[in-house]
């Protein structure tokens, strides 16, 4: 199915979400899993599906870029239809472009290696968490993204703290902004936030540019418009 503005790749009917988790049968890999939404036609497609060909497209294209700019990054993958307005393949997007961008700008890092554990981790982290968890998926992947760069453990001191401490700061400036969740908002706000992070905390000097406009929005039924920082009305 064309990328459009409604939600199901089934049928395009909108999501439901439920307060409490449901056993659901997945359209497509027939599995069952615990999930909180379906579509209006009792459509659900697990978080694995949902993403399975934009995390290859994310992984091919950050493998291939030289650009030191996530957001320029985010915004040319963003453009693959294969990468919808919303999903959990943003989990991982923000921390890819995060991990390329380091190591286009002079970081050493095994870019490979990297991308598979951001894989890995991104992928297990369920969509839907930062209304029902309380943590958007893009601020805890720039989390895993210097996790993974600085080989942060459950035992390690200053790469722990900073793996943290971005989280934080991006999930402080994401919660400023309001809801409803909006994935390409979170994304820009995070990789922006995550780039401060780097420069002042470990000296990593990456691009960005001077304005970040939205491209997405008339695929977004909830977009807050002229609330929005990235809103192209704002940028006239």
């Amino acid at each position: 199915m064309a990328r459009t503005q409604e939600a199901c790749l089934v049928c395009g009917q909108p999501l439901e979400y439920f307060e409490t988790e449901r056993e659901m049968v997945c359209a497509f890999c027939k599995k069952t899993f615990p999930s909180r939404a379906s579509c209006r036609e009792g459509h659900y497609i697990c978080d694995t599906c949902h993403a399975q060909q934009g995390v290859a497209a994310i992984l091919d294209y950050c493998q291939g870029s030289t650009s030191q700019n996530p957001i320029t990054m985010a915004q040319e993958m963003m453009d693959n239809p294969l990468i919808y307005m919303h999903g959990p393949e943003h989990h991982i997007l923000v921390g890819a472009a995060l991990l390329a961008a380091c190591r286009n700008a002079g970081m050493e890092l095994d870019l490979d290696a990297a991308l598979n554990e951001m894989k890995a981790r991104g992928g297990a982290y369920p969509g839907g968490s930062c209304g029902f968890w309380g943590a958007c998926g893009a601020a805890v992947s720039a989390g895993m993204a210097l996790s993974i760069a600085t080989g942060a453990t459950p035992l390690t001191g200053q790469s722990w703290a900073w793996a943290n401490g971005v989280t934080a700061a991006c999930l402080q400036e994401i919660s400023a902004l309001g809801g409803p969740r909006c994935c390409k908002r979170n994304t820009f706000t995070a990789l922006r936030t995550a780039a401060g992070f780097l420069r002042e905390h470990l000296g990593v000097e990456l691009e960005l540019p001077e304005q970040t406009v939205c491209r997405w929005l008339a695929e977004n039924k909830e977009c807050i418009g002229g609330a929005c920082p990235y809103n192209p009305a704002n940028h006239r």
